[in-house]
């Protein structure tokens, strides 16, 4: 029997209520006996784990991507380099990385590959996300139009793509933000292909419109985003989650192809090793 595949979950939201970590649960969950799962509470407890697993998924968090203790954020930063280096001196099997929204964000900035910066108001809801010329060929995005829609709650954002920076690190920028014409704002990077092993997204691909659609149907919290947003954008949000072809066929491709892909290869490179 094949010993199953080692997945850590770096959970950034610092003890804050969340539906992140529920729907990426549930997601490596599918997976079942294939993968041995790990959860780390990188920001509460300053949990960083090792090198020896195979599939790091990185979550959202809260507040500003660029504020950190001095402890965690320096030895999360060092796991990625340590990840990176492994990948890159020719080590077998890859490392693989998932990095979704605030995790993507410092991925950005430990990279270079962006500027992080506050946004002008709170991004909030289901906005239509679109493909780059490599994201059109990117593989995790093959089975989405273009655009499709991402659940997106964010306050910072990455813009100011460094093309130098890219291009040498033979990464892509795969996704912009909805097209906004009436607003003169440079449009935020939603996607970065950093290499074979390693990719970021800024929305949040893991968000399930059913657990959304309960979460959002909270009478508290549907008064809270009234008063906040307003009726119209409480509205626009149920409807969204209800479109079959927006946030719930994004859930099913993008982190659970990923996850595939990642243990196809594994297996493959574990044959070459031994």
């Amino acid at each position: 029997m094949e010993s199953p595949v080692k997945i850590a979950i770096l959970d950034l939201y610092d003890g804050e209520p969340n539906q992140g970590m529920r729907c990426i649960k549930e997601i490596i969950g599918k997976f079942g006996n294939q993968v041995d799962t790990q959860v780390f509470d990188v920001r509460g407890k300053e949990e960083i784990p090792g090198t020896k697993h195979d599939i790091y998924i990185c979550s959202g968090g809260p507040g500003n991507p660029m504020d950190g203790d001095g402890h965690w954020d320096k030895r999360f930063y060092g796991l990625i380099q340590d990840l990176w280096n492994w990948n890159t001196y020719e080590n077998l099997p890859k490392k693989h990385v998932f990095f979704i929204c605030h995790s993507f964000q410092m991925a950005c900035h430990l990279f270079g590959v962006g500027k992080i910066t506050e946004r002008r108001s709170e991004s909030f809801g289901i906005f239509p996300i679109h493909k780059t010329p490599e994201g059109k060929t990117e593989h995790l995005f093959t089975k989405l139009a273009n655009p499709f829609y991402g659940a997106d709650f964010r306050h910072y954002q990455v813009v100011s793509p460094q093309v130098e920076r890219l291009e040498s690190l033979d990464a892509h920028i795969l996704a912009l933000e909805k097209i906004r014409p009436h607003v003169n704002l440079e449009r935020a990077i939603m996607a970065v292909r950093f290499s074979n092993e390693f990719i970021g997204v800024q929305f949040h691909p893991e968000a399930n419109a059913e657990g959304m659609l309960v979460h959002f149907s909270d009478e508290n919290r549907k008064t809270t985003i009234i008063n906040k947003h307003g009726k119209e954008k409480y509205d626009q949000i149920i409807r969204d989650l209800k479109d079959p072809n927006r946030i719930e066929l994004t859930h099913d491709t993008i982190l659970p192809d990923f996850i595939t892909n990642a243990i196809n290869q594994l297996k493959e490179e574990t044959i070459l090793v031994h």
